[in-house]
């Protein structure tokens, strides 16, 4: 039996399931009557960690959104995935919105995350290693109270626990 056990909080996402939910996207809004006949366009910047949405009119960009969020939630990823950055007018009267992909912990939210744990005056240990949080300690069930008080909080970044030992 392990002496210590540990567990990371990240904000890791799967691009494959990003790039399946992009997928459902596409082949609904092409069989949406709202959408037929209007130009919109999905495009996701796999480098530059962004995603692009155009439509006609902002009630159709709005739509785009909700579709997006409803598809990315089905395919097991967190509404916060997505930041806003901007909406603004596109070429041909259309509008443009564009997403920053979050894939990542801020420094501060991972000081304000290391801070909650301490809080709880549990017997284990969190630190910041690059972009995750490593908690250990020895007793699973510590462990355990810790990601249930976290995911309880609401966060900025999507978290994702992960590596359990």
């Amino acid at each position: 039996m392990a002496k210590e056990h540990s567990f990371d909080i990240s904000a890791k996402i799967d691009i494959q399931k990003l790039k399946n939910a992009l997928n459902l996207v596409e082949r609904e809004v092409a069989n949406r009557y709202d959408f037929k006949g209007t130009p919109y366009e999905i495009n996701f910047k796999e480098k530059e960690k962004a995603l692009i949405l155009v439509a006609s009119s902002d009630n159709k960009l709005d739509a785009l959104k909700d579709i997006v969020v409803a598809k990315l939630l089905k395919q097991g990823l967190s509404s916060k995935v997505l930041d806003e950055l901007r909406v603004e007018d596109a070429s041909g009267g259309t509008r443009k919105a564009t997403f920053r992909i979050v894939d990542y912990i801020e420094a501060k939210e991972a000081k304000k995350i290391v801070a909650e744990i301490k809080k709880l005056k549990l017997k284990v240990t969190a630190q910041i290693e690059g972009d995750s949080i490593r908690v250990k300690g020895k007793q699973i069930d510590d462990l355990q109270k810790v990601m249930k008080y976290i995911r309880s909080l609401e966060w900025d970044a999507p978290l994702v626990y992960e590596n359990m030992r």
